[in-house]
Protein backbone atom coordinates (compact mmCIF):
# COMPACT_ATOMS: atom_id res chain seq x y z
CA UNK A 1 0.00 0.00 0.00
CA UNK A 2 1.06 3.44 -0.64
CA UNK A 3 0.91 6.46 2.51
CA UNK A 4 1.11 8.97 -0.04
CA UNK A 5 -0.33 8.85 -3.77
CA UNK A 6 -0.78 12.20 -5.78
CA UNK A 7 -4.29 12.49 -6.53
CA UNK A 8 -5.52 12.35 -10.30
CA UNK A 9 -6.69 16.25 -9.93
CA UNK A 10 -2.64 16.75 -9.98
CA UNK A 11 -2.10 14.00 -12.71
CA UNK A 12 -4.09 16.17 -15.30
CA UNK A 13 -2.41 19.73 -14.34
CA UNK A 14 1.13 17.14 -14.31
CA UNK A 15 0.63 16.99 -17.70
CA UNK A 16 1.83 20.04 -18.38
CA UNK A 17 5.32 19.54 -17.45
CA UNK A 18 5.61 15.23 -18.69
CA UNK A 19 6.68 13.49 -21.61
CA UNK A 20 5.82 10.71 -23.62
CA UNK A 21 8.04 8.19 -22.78
CA UNK A 22 9.75 5.72 -25.66
CA UNK A 23 10.23 2.40 -24.21
CA UNK A 24 13.66 1.04 -25.13
CA UNK A 25 14.73 -0.07 -28.44
CA UNK A 26 16.15 1.50 -31.68
CA UNK A 27 15.16 4.87 -34.10
CA UNK A 28 16.01 8.74 -35.63
CA UNK A 29 14.81 12.47 -36.87
CA UNK A 30 15.08 14.49 -39.94
CA UNK A 31 16.47 18.16 -40.73
CA UNK A 32 13.62 20.20 -41.26
CA UNK A 33 15.42 23.28 -41.46
CA UNK A 34 14.70 27.20 -42.98
CA UNK A 35 18.00 27.94 -45.68
CA UNK A 36 20.25 29.75 -42.93
CA UNK A 37 20.04 33.01 -43.37
CA UNK A 38 22.83 35.96 -42.49
CA UNK A 39 23.40 37.09 -38.98
CA UNK A 40 23.56 35.42 -35.78
CA UNK A 41 20.79 32.67 -35.04
CA UNK A 42 20.05 30.19 -32.17
CA UNK A 43 19.37 27.08 -33.02
CA UNK A 44 16.50 25.05 -30.99
CA UNK A 45 16.04 21.52 -31.12
CA UNK A 46 12.51 19.76 -30.57
CA UNK A 47 12.69 15.94 -30.48
CA UNK A 48 9.02 14.43 -30.34
CA UNK A 49 6.22 12.40 -31.46
CA UNK A 50 3.37 13.63 -33.95
CA UNK A 51 0.68 12.13 -31.39
CA UNK A 52 2.21 12.91 -28.13
CA UNK A 53 -0.23 15.32 -26.06
CA UNK A 54 3.04 17.07 -24.64
CA UNK A 55 4.60 17.24 -27.92
CA UNK A 56 2.16 19.34 -29.54
CA UNK A 57 2.04 21.52 -26.22
CA UNK A 58 5.06 22.83 -27.32
CA UNK A 59 5.10 22.85 -30.86
CA UNK A 60 2.02 25.12 -30.16
CA UNK A 61 4.32 27.34 -27.41
CA UNK A 62 6.81 27.54 -30.08
CA UNK A 63 4.28 28.80 -32.74
CA UNK A 64 4.07 32.38 -31.74
CA UNK A 65 8.27 32.54 -31.11
CA UNK A 66 8.92 31.12 -34.74
CA UNK A 67 6.32 34.24 -35.74
CA UNK A 68 8.67 36.58 -34.25
CA UNK A 69 11.62 35.95 -34.60
CA UNK A 70 11.89 34.56 -38.06
CA UNK A 71 15.21 34.17 -39.66
CA UNK A 72 16.94 34.71 -36.04
CA UNK A 73 15.84 30.88 -35.07
CA UNK A 74 17.61 27.78 -36.40
CA UNK A 75 14.47 25.73 -35.64
CA UNK A 76 15.00 21.99 -36.05
CA UNK A 77 11.92 19.28 -35.95
CA UNK A 78 12.53 15.97 -35.38
CA UNK A 79 10.97 12.35 -34.57
CA UNK A 80 11.22 9.53 -31.70
CA UNK A 81 10.57 6.36 -33.34
CA UNK A 82 12.35 3.08 -33.17
CA UNK A 83 14.06 1.25 -36.52
CA UNK A 84 14.99 -1.67 -34.56
CA UNK A 85 15.27 -4.86 -37.28
CA UNK A 86 14.76 -2.41 -40.48
CA UNK A 87 10.91 -1.82 -39.35
CA UNK A 88 9.94 1.84 -37.71
CA UNK A 89 7.66 1.92 -34.61
CA UNK A 90 6.40 4.07 -32.10
CA UNK A 91 5.22 4.72 -29.00
CA UNK A 92 1.23 4.95 -30.29
CA UNK A 93 1.40 2.98 -32.98
CA UNK A 94 1.52 3.23 -36.77
CA UNK A 95 -0.94 6.31 -37.54
CA UNK A 96 1.61 8.06 -34.93
CA UNK A 97 4.58 6.79 -37.29
CA UNK A 98 2.38 7.75 -40.74
CA UNK A 99 2.32 11.57 -38.84
CA UNK A 100 5.85 11.81 -38.35
CA UNK A 101 6.24 10.72 -42.13
CA UNK A 102 3.60 13.54 -43.35
CA UNK A 103 5.48 16.08 -41.10
CA UNK A 104 8.93 15.40 -42.18
CA UNK A 105 7.69 15.19 -45.87
CA UNK A 106 5.95 18.71 -45.53
CA UNK A 107 9.13 19.88 -43.61
CA UNK A 108 11.87 19.18 -46.95
CA UNK A 109 9.15 20.12 -49.47
CA UNK A 110 8.33 23.70 -48.24
CA UNK A 111 10.35 24.18 -45.13
CA UNK A 112 9.21 27.86 -44.39
CA UNK A 113 5.83 26.89 -44.51
CA UNK A 114 5.82 23.10 -43.02
CA UNK A 115 5.30 24.57 -39.76
CA UNK A 116 1.94 25.99 -40.17
CA UNK A 117 1.03 22.70 -41.22
CA UNK A 118 1.91 21.18 -37.88
CA UNK A 119 0.35 23.65 -35.68
CA UNK A 120 -2.88 22.85 -38.06
CA UNK A 121 -2.95 19.52 -37.66
CA UNK A 122 -2.39 20.19 -33.93
CA UNK A 123 -6.02 22.05 -33.31
CA UNK A 124 -7.11 18.59 -33.92
CA UNK A 125 -4.31 16.38 -32.62
CA UNK A 126 -6.41 12.98 -32.40
CA UNK A 127 -7.01 13.18 -36.14
CA UNK A 128 -3.31 13.03 -36.85
CA UNK A 129 -2.05 11.31 -39.44
CA UNK A 130 -5.47 11.97 -41.02
CA UNK A 131 -5.85 15.47 -41.28
CA UNK A 132 -2.20 15.97 -43.04
CA UNK A 133 -3.37 16.36 -46.22
CA UNK A 134 -6.48 19.52 -45.54
CA UNK A 135 -3.86 21.29 -43.07
CA UNK A 136 -1.15 20.89 -46.13
CA UNK A 137 -3.80 22.77 -48.36
CA UNK A 138 -4.62 25.28 -45.50
CA UNK A 139 -0.83 26.13 -45.32
CA UNK A 140 -0.14 26.47 -49.04
CA UNK A 141 2.23 23.46 -49.34
CA UNK A 142 1.84 21.20 -52.11
CA UNK A 143 -0.56 18.56 -50.77
CA UNK A 144 0.39 16.56 -54.16
CA UNK A 145 4.14 16.59 -53.46
CA UNK A 146 4.06 15.39 -49.62
CA UNK A 147 1.62 13.00 -50.00
CA UNK A 148 4.04 11.69 -52.83
CA UNK A 149 6.55 11.64 -50.58
CA UNK A 150 4.47 9.44 -47.81
CA UNK A 151 3.68 6.87 -49.88
CA UNK A 152 7.13 5.76 -51.67
CA UNK A 153 10.37 5.11 -50.03
CA UNK A 154 11.61 9.28 -49.20
CA UNK A 155 9.26 9.26 -46.24
CA UNK A 156 10.37 6.49 -44.30
CA UNK A 157 13.88 7.29 -45.06
CA UNK A 158 13.05 10.90 -43.76
CA UNK A 159 11.95 9.15 -40.39
CA UNK A 160 14.83 6.75 -39.94
CA UNK A 161 16.83 9.74 -40.57
CA UNK A 162 14.96 11.51 -38.12
CA UNK A 163 14.95 8.74 -35.52
CA UNK A 164 18.33 8.29 -35.95
CA UNK A 165 19.33 12.12 -34.57
CA UNK A 166 16.54 11.79 -31.95
CA UNK A 167 18.78 8.54 -30.80
CA UNK A 168 22.02 10.74 -30.87
CA UNK A 169 20.25 12.99 -28.72
CA UNK A 170 19.41 10.34 -26.02
CA UNK A 171 16.04 11.56 -26.83
CA UNK A 172 13.66 9.50 -25.01
CA UNK A 173 10.73 11.27 -24.08
CA UNK A 174 8.61 13.61 -26.06
CA UNK A 175 9.14 16.49 -25.81
CA UNK A 176 13.46 16.58 -25.21
CA UNK A 177 14.16 20.23 -26.16
CA UNK A 178 17.72 21.96 -26.68
CA UNK A 179 18.34 25.88 -26.49
CA UNK A 180 21.50 26.69 -27.94
CA UNK A 181 22.74 23.45 -27.65
CA UNK A 182 21.75 23.26 -23.94
CA UNK A 183 18.91 21.21 -22.32
CA UNK A 184 16.09 22.70 -22.15
CA UNK A 185 13.26 21.82 -19.11
CA UNK A 186 11.53 25.61 -18.66
CA UNK A 187 8.13 26.56 -18.89
CA UNK A 188 6.20 25.25 -21.97
CA UNK A 189 4.47 28.84 -22.93
CA UNK A 190 5.27 31.11 -26.07
CA UNK A 191 6.69 33.67 -23.18
CA UNK A 192 9.07 31.08 -21.74
CA UNK A 193 10.54 30.00 -24.87
CA UNK A 194 10.95 33.78 -25.91
CA UNK A 195 12.87 34.42 -22.46
CA UNK A 196 14.97 31.39 -23.04
CA UNK A 197 15.86 32.07 -26.79
CA UNK A 198 16.30 35.88 -26.57
CA UNK A 199 19.00 35.13 -23.62
CA UNK A 200 21.24 33.42 -25.94
CA UNK A 201 21.63 36.29 -28.52
CA UNK A 202 24.86 38.45 -28.25
CA UNK A 203 23.24 40.70 -30.01
CA UNK A 204 19.31 41.03 -29.61
CA UNK A 205 17.22 41.32 -32.65
CA UNK A 206 14.60 43.73 -32.15
CA UNK A 207 11.55 41.27 -31.63
CA UNK A 208 13.85 40.79 -28.33
CA UNK A 209 13.12 44.24 -27.27
CA UNK A 210 9.83 43.53 -24.81
CA UNK A 211 10.75 40.30 -23.22
CA UNK A 212 10.45 40.85 -19.54
CA UNK A 213 11.77 38.54 -16.91
CA UNK A 214 9.46 35.91 -15.37
CA UNK A 215 7.59 37.42 -12.48
CA UNK A 216 8.50 36.12 -9.35
CA UNK A 217 6.33 33.84 -7.69
CA UNK A 218 6.94 32.09 -4.23
CA UNK A 219 5.49 29.16 -3.05
CA UNK A 220 5.56 27.75 0.87
CA UNK A 221 5.55 23.38 0.91
CA UNK A 222 4.61 22.48 4.30
CA UNK A 223 6.09 19.45 4.52
CA UNK A 224 6.55 16.66 7.84
CA UNK A 225 9.93 15.40 8.03
CA UNK A 226 7.95 11.81 10.13
CA UNK A 227 6.22 10.89 6.96
CA UNK A 228 9.12 9.61 4.47
CA UNK A 229 6.36 8.64 1.70
CA UNK A 230 5.72 12.92 1.59
CA UNK A 231 9.07 14.03 0.36
CA UNK A 232 8.24 13.10 -3.00
CA UNK A 233 6.56 15.93 -3.50
CA UNK A 234 9.91 17.34 -4.41
CA UNK A 235 8.86 15.42 -7.46
CA UNK A 236 6.50 18.16 -8.65
CA UNK A 237 8.37 20.85 -8.16
CA UNK A 238 9.94 20.59 -11.69
CA UNK A 239 6.36 20.21 -13.07
CA UNK A 240 5.47 23.48 -11.22
CA UNK A 241 7.83 25.36 -13.04
CA UNK A 242 7.54 24.46 -16.40
CA UNK A 243 3.76 26.34 -15.53
CA UNK A 244 4.95 28.74 -13.02
CA UNK A 245 8.78 29.83 -14.79
CA UNK A 246 9.32 32.06 -12.15
CA UNK A 247 8.86 30.01 -9.32
CA UNK A 248 10.84 29.89 -6.33
CA UNK A 249 10.02 27.42 -2.80
CA UNK A 250 10.67 27.01 0.02
CA UNK A 251 10.01 24.66 2.67
CA UNK A 252 8.47 24.32 6.37
CA UNK A 253 8.29 21.59 8.60
CA UNK A 254 4.63 20.98 10.78
CA UNK A 255 7.25 19.91 13.35
CA UNK A 256 8.97 23.72 13.91
CA UNK A 257 6.82 26.56 15.60
CA UNK A 258 6.71 28.21 12.29
CA UNK A 259 4.93 24.71 10.40
CA UNK A 260 2.83 24.64 13.51
CA UNK A 261 1.30 28.01 12.64
CA UNK A 262 1.31 27.91 9.24
CA UNK A 263 -0.89 24.83 9.60
CA UNK A 264 -3.12 26.42 11.76
CA UNK A 265 -3.00 30.05 9.93
CA UNK A 266 -3.74 27.95 6.45
CA UNK A 267 -6.37 25.41 7.83
CA UNK A 268 -5.09 22.34 5.69
CA UNK A 269 -5.95 19.22 7.24
CA UNK A 270 -3.42 16.95 5.29
CA UNK A 271 0.43 17.66 4.45
CA UNK A 272 2.26 17.98 2.42
CA UNK A 273 0.67 21.40 1.29
CA UNK A 274 1.64 23.39 -1.28
CA UNK A 275 0.56 26.57 -0.63
CA UNK A 276 0.78 29.90 -2.78
CA UNK A 277 0.88 33.34 -1.46
CA UNK A 278 -0.85 36.55 -3.67
CA UNK A 279 2.52 36.57 -5.65
CA UNK A 280 0.97 34.40 -8.12
CA UNK A 281 -1.86 36.63 -9.22
CA UNK A 282 1.56 38.22 -10.93
CA UNK A 283 1.56 35.35 -13.52
CA UNK A 284 -1.81 36.05 -14.89
CA UNK A 285 -1.32 32.76 -17.34
CA UNK A 286 -0.07 30.34 -14.85
CA UNK A 287 -2.55 31.72 -12.15
CA UNK A 288 -5.44 30.92 -14.72
CA UNK A 289 -3.87 27.83 -15.66
CA UNK A 290 -3.29 26.26 -11.94
CA UNK A 291 -6.70 28.25 -10.54
CA UNK A 292 -9.18 25.08 -11.04
CA UNK A 293 -6.42 23.16 -8.80
CA UNK A 294 -6.06 25.83 -6.24
CA UNK A 295 -8.31 25.97 -3.13
CA UNK A 296 -8.63 28.38 -0.35
CA UNK A 297 -6.13 27.92 2.40
CA UNK A 298 -6.25 31.21 4.65
CA UNK A 299 -3.96 33.79 3.13
CA UNK A 300 -3.01 30.97 0.64
CA UNK A 301 -4.08 28.99 -2.17
CA UNK A 302 -3.11 25.16 -1.39
CA UNK A 303 -2.39 23.11 -4.36
CA UNK A 304 -4.72 19.71 -5.15
CA UNK A 305 -2.14 17.34 -5.18
CA UNK A 306 -4.03 14.35 -3.12
CA UNK A 307 -2.37 14.34 0.33
CA UNK A 308 -2.97 12.21 3.40
CA UNK A 309 -0.81 12.35 5.96
CA UNK A 310 -2.73 14.37 8.94
CA UNK A 311 0.26 15.42 11.34
CA UNK A 312 -2.44 15.65 13.90
CA UNK A 313 -2.80 12.15 13.83
CA UNK A 314 -1.13 9.09 16.12
CA UNK A 315 2.20 7.84 13.94
CA UNK A 316 1.81 4.34 14.54
CA UNK A 317 5.55 3.09 14.40
CA UNK A 318 7.40 6.00 16.11
CA UNK A 319 7.37 5.30 19.91
CA UNK A 320 5.60 8.42 20.95
CA UNK A 321 2.12 9.61 21.60
CA UNK A 322 1.46 12.01 18.96
CA UNK A 323 -2.14 12.90 19.32
CA UNK A 324 -1.68 12.92 23.22
CA UNK A 325 -4.63 10.55 24.21
CA UNK A 326 -2.07 8.66 26.04
CA UNK A 327 -1.83 5.63 23.81
CA UNK A 328 0.99 5.17 21.69
CA UNK A 329 1.56 3.61 18.34
CA UNK A 330 -0.65 0.21 17.59
CA UNK A 331 -2.08 0.97 21.11
CA UNK A 332 -4.16 4.08 19.80
CA UNK A 333 -7.48 2.94 18.25
CA UNK A 334 -6.64 5.55 15.33
CA UNK A 335 -4.18 2.66 14.03
CA UNK A 336 -5.71 -0.39 14.09
CA UNK A 337 -6.42 -1.16 10.52
CA UNK A 338 -2.64 0.38 9.21
CA UNK A 339 -0.54 -2.22 7.96
CA UNK A 340 1.84 -1.99 10.99
CA UNK A 341 -0.65 -2.33 13.62
CA UNK A 342 -2.45 -5.55 11.72
CA UNK A 343 -2.36 -8.61 13.23
CA UNK A 344 -0.74 -11.34 11.29
CA UNK A 345 -3.02 -14.13 10.48
CA UNK A 346 -1.76 -17.22 9.05
CA UNK A 347 -2.90 -18.92 6.19
CA UNK A 348 -5.08 -15.83 5.11
CA UNK A 349 -5.24 -14.14 1.29
CA UNK A 350 -7.11 -11.01 1.12
CA UNK A 351 -7.49 -9.39 -3.10
CA UNK A 352 -8.82 -5.80 -3.29
CA UNK A 353 -9.86 -5.16 -6.91
CA UNK A 354 -12.04 -3.09 -9.23
CA UNK A 355 -14.83 -5.51 -10.69
CA UNK A 356 -13.92 -4.54 -14.47
CA UNK A 357 -10.65 -3.68 -14.46
CA UNK A 358 -8.82 -6.43 -17.21
CA UNK A 359 -6.20 -7.31 -14.35
CA UNK A 360 -8.53 -7.49 -11.72
CA UNK A 361 -10.04 -9.40 -14.11
CA UNK A 362 -7.28 -11.58 -14.85
CA UNK A 363 -6.09 -12.13 -10.68
CA UNK A 364 -9.71 -13.35 -9.84
CA UNK A 365 -9.80 -15.99 -12.73
CA UNK A 366 -6.15 -16.85 -11.27
CA UNK A 367 -7.89 -17.78 -7.85
CA UNK A 368 -9.27 -20.78 -9.71
CA UNK A 369 -5.99 -22.23 -9.99
CA UNK A 370 -4.73 -21.30 -6.50
CA UNK A 371 -7.63 -22.61 -4.64
CA UNK A 372 -7.56 -26.00 -6.49
CA UNK A 373 -3.54 -25.67 -5.30
CA UNK A 374 -3.87 -25.48 -1.94
CA UNK A 375 -7.56 -27.55 -1.38
CA UNK A 376 -7.63 -28.70 2.13
CA UNK A 377 -5.38 -26.53 3.27
CA UNK A 378 -7.95 -23.89 5.15
CA UNK A 379 -6.98 -21.12 3.30
CA UNK A 380 -9.14 -18.13 4.50
CA UNK A 381 -10.18 -15.53 1.52
CA UNK A 382 -11.59 -12.29 1.66
CA UNK A 383 -12.54 -10.22 -1.55
CA UNK A 384 -12.85 -6.36 -1.31
CA UNK A 385 -13.55 -3.70 -4.16
CA UNK A 386 -11.95 -0.44 -4.55
CA UNK A 387 -14.58 2.54 -4.96
CA UNK A 388 -15.25 5.61 -2.49
CA UNK A 389 -18.77 7.32 -0.99
CA UNK A 390 -20.08 10.15 -3.49
CA UNK A 391 -22.84 11.39 -2.05
CA UNK A 392 -25.24 8.80 -1.55
CA UNK A 393 -23.73 6.20 -3.96
CA UNK A 394 -19.94 5.94 -4.98
CA UNK A 395 -17.55 6.40 -7.35
CA UNK A 396 -15.64 4.04 -9.49
CA UNK A 397 -12.60 4.01 -12.19
CA UNK A 398 -14.78 2.58 -14.63
CA UNK A 399 -18.67 4.15 -14.04
CA UNK A 400 -21.70 3.72 -12.23
CA UNK A 401 -21.48 0.00 -14.17
CA UNK A 402 -18.56 -1.03 -12.28
CA UNK A 403 -20.45 0.14 -9.09
CA UNK A 404 -23.89 -2.07 -9.67
CA UNK A 405 -21.18 -4.32 -10.76
CA UNK A 406 -19.61 -4.39 -7.00
CA UNK A 407 -22.96 -4.28 -5.48
CA UNK A 408 -24.18 -7.09 -7.50
CA UNK A 409 -20.81 -9.19 -6.01
CA UNK A 410 -21.00 -8.00 -2.46
CA UNK A 411 -24.52 -9.21 -2.54
CA UNK A 412 -23.41 -12.45 -3.77
CA UNK A 413 -20.52 -12.71 -0.80
CA UNK A 414 -23.24 -11.82 1.71
CA UNK A 415 -26.19 -14.11 0.99
CA UNK A 416 -23.45 -17.45 -0.93
CA UNK A 417 -20.53 -16.90 1.27
CA UNK A 418 -20.11 -20.71 2.53
CA UNK A 419 -17.73 -22.59 0.62
CA UNK A 420 -17.02 -19.38 -1.49
CA UNK A 421 -19.90 -20.05 -3.37
CA UNK A 422 -20.20 -16.71 -4.59
CA UNK A 423 -17.09 -17.00 -6.84
CA UNK A 424 -19.03 -19.22 -9.37
CA UNK A 425 -20.96 -15.60 -10.33
CA UNK A 426 -17.76 -13.53 -10.29
CA UNK A 427 -15.90 -16.28 -12.88
CA UNK A 428 -19.44 -16.48 -14.64
CA UNK A 429 -19.34 -12.73 -15.53
CA UNK A 430 -15.24 -12.60 -15.95
CA UNK A 431 -15.33 -13.51 -19.53
CA UNK A 432 -18.27 -10.57 -20.42
CA UNK A 433 -17.85 -8.65 -17.41
CA UNK A 434 -19.38 -5.39 -18.72
CA UNK A 435 -22.29 -7.04 -20.59
CA UNK A 436 -25.88 -6.04 -18.86
CA UNK A 437 -26.67 -9.63 -18.61
CA UNK A 438 -25.82 -10.60 -15.46
CA UNK A 439 -28.56 -12.94 -14.52
CA UNK A 440 -27.14 -15.50 -16.64
CA UNK A 441 -24.55 -16.00 -14.39
CA UNK A 442 -26.64 -16.30 -11.16
CA UNK A 443 -27.27 -20.08 -11.33
CA UNK A 444 -26.46 -23.52 -9.75
CA UNK A 445 -27.56 -22.37 -6.51
CA UNK A 446 -27.15 -18.66 -6.91
CA UNK A 447 -30.76 -17.13 -7.26
CA UNK A 448 -30.96 -14.30 -9.49
CA UNK A 449 -34.01 -12.94 -7.54
CA UNK A 450 -31.88 -12.66 -4.13
CA UNK A 451 -29.35 -10.94 -5.65
CA UNK A 452 -31.60 -8.16 -7.34
CA UNK A 453 -33.76 -7.54 -3.75
CA UNK A 454 -30.56 -7.08 -2.38
CA UNK A 455 -28.35 -4.98 -5.35
CA UNK A 456 -31.49 -2.87 -6.12
CA UNK A 457 -32.21 -2.36 -2.39
CA UNK A 458 -30.36 -0.21 0.52
CA UNK A 459 -28.97 -4.11 1.75
CA UNK A 460 -26.36 -3.43 -1.20
CA UNK A 461 -25.37 0.18 -0.70
CA UNK A 462 -24.59 -0.73 2.64
CA UNK A 463 -22.74 -3.75 2.05
CA UNK A 464 -20.63 -2.00 -1.06
CA UNK A 465 -19.83 0.47 2.26
CA UNK A 466 -18.76 -1.96 4.53
CA UNK A 467 -17.09 -3.73 2.15
CA UNK A 468 -14.51 -0.76 0.36
CA UNK A 469 -13.89 0.62 4.13
CA UNK A 470 -10.51 -1.98 4.13
CA UNK A 471 -9.27 -0.69 1.18
CA UNK A 472 -9.64 2.61 2.04
CA UNK A 473 -8.09 2.31 5.74
CA UNK A 474 -4.86 0.98 4.03
CA UNK A 475 -4.74 3.24 0.94
CA UNK A 476 -5.41 0.73 -1.50
CA UNK A 477 -5.71 2.24 -4.68
CA UNK A 478 -4.48 -0.07 -7.55
CA UNK A 479 -6.00 -3.46 -9.24
CA UNK A 480 -5.47 -6.10 -8.18
CA UNK A 481 -3.53 -5.45 -4.95
CA UNK A 482 -3.22 -8.77 -3.00
CA UNK A 483 -2.78 -9.04 1.00
CA UNK A 484 -1.03 -12.26 2.30
CA UNK A 485 -1.50 -13.11 6.01
CA UNK A 486 -3.93 -9.92 6.44
CA UNK A 487 -0.46 -8.31 6.75
CA UNK A 488 1.88 -8.55 3.59
CA UNK A 489 0.37 -6.57 0.15
CA UNK A 490 1.85 -8.08 -3.40
CA UNK A 491 0.88 -7.21 -6.61
CA UNK A 492 0.31 -9.69 -9.76
CA UNK A 493 -2.10 -11.22 -11.71
CA UNK A 494 -0.92 -14.57 -12.18
CA UNK A 495 -1.57 -18.24 -10.03
CA UNK A 496 2.17 -18.69 -9.57
CA UNK A 497 2.86 -15.23 -8.02
CA UNK A 498 -0.10 -15.81 -5.67
CA UNK A 499 1.38 -18.71 -4.78
CA UNK A 500 4.83 -17.72 -4.15
CA UNK A 501 3.66 -14.82 -2.08
CA UNK A 502 1.84 -17.18 -0.12
CA UNK A 503 4.26 -20.14 0.56
CA UNK A 504 6.44 -16.98 1.69
CA UNK A 505 5.14 -16.31 4.55
CA UNK A 506 3.37 -19.63 5.38
CA UNK A 507 6.31 -22.09 4.95
CA UNK A 508 4.66 -26.46 5.08
CA UNK A 509 2.08 -25.58 3.15
CA UNK A 510 1.33 -28.51 0.69
CA UNK A 511 1.32 -27.42 -2.90
CA UNK A 512 4.52 -24.72 -2.19
CA UNK A 513 6.43 -27.08 -4.62
CA UNK A 514 4.03 -27.05 -7.63
CA UNK A 515 4.73 -24.66 -10.56
CA UNK A 516 1.44 -22.48 -11.10
CA UNK A 517 0.63 -20.72 -14.18
CA UNK A 518 2.64 -18.01 -14.58
CA UNK A 519 2.66 -14.12 -15.26
CA UNK A 520 1.88 -13.77 -19.33
CA UNK A 521 4.59 -12.12 -21.51
CA UNK A 522 4.39 -8.09 -21.33
CA UNK A 523 3.49 -6.22 -24.10
CA UNK A 524 6.25 -3.76 -25.54
CA UNK A 525 5.88 -0.51 -22.66
CA UNK A 526 3.94 -3.00 -20.08
CA UNK A 527 5.73 -3.92 -17.15
CA UNK A 528 6.36 -7.53 -16.65
CA UNK A 529 3.89 -9.91 -14.30
CA UNK A 530 1.42 -7.76 -15.49
CA UNK A 531 -0.14 -4.74 -14.70
CA UNK A 532 -2.82 -2.25 -12.32
CA UNK A 533 -5.79 -0.37 -12.89
CA UNK A 534 -5.68 3.18 -10.82
CA UNK A 535 -1.93 3.14 -9.89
Amino acid sequence: MHALRWSAVFVSLALVGSACEKKPVGREPSAATTAAPAGERVRVDFYVMSQCPFGVEVENGIGPVLEKLGPAIDFRLNFIASTEGGNIQSLHGEPEVKGDIAQLCAAKIDPQRYFKMVLCQNKAPKQIPDNWESCAKESGIDAAAVGKCMSGDEGRALLRASAKLAEEAKADGSPTMFVGGKPYEGGRKAGDFMRAICGEYKNKPAACADVKPAPKVTATILNDARCKPCQQIGRIIPQLKSVVTGLETRTVDYGTPEGKKLFAESKVKFLPAVLFDQSLDADEEAANQLRRYLQPAGAYRVLAVGSKFDPTAEICDNNIDDNGDGKIDCADPTCKDTLTCRAETKKHLDLFVMSQCPYGVRALDALKEVFKNFDGQNIGFGLHYIASAKGDGFDSLHGQPEVDEDIRAVCAIKHYGAKLKYMDYIWCRNPNIRDADWKSCAKNGIDPKVIETCSTGPEGKKLLAENIKLGQALSVEASPTWMANNKFPFQGIDAETVKKNLCQRNPGLKGCDKTLTGAPAAPDGQPAGGGACGN
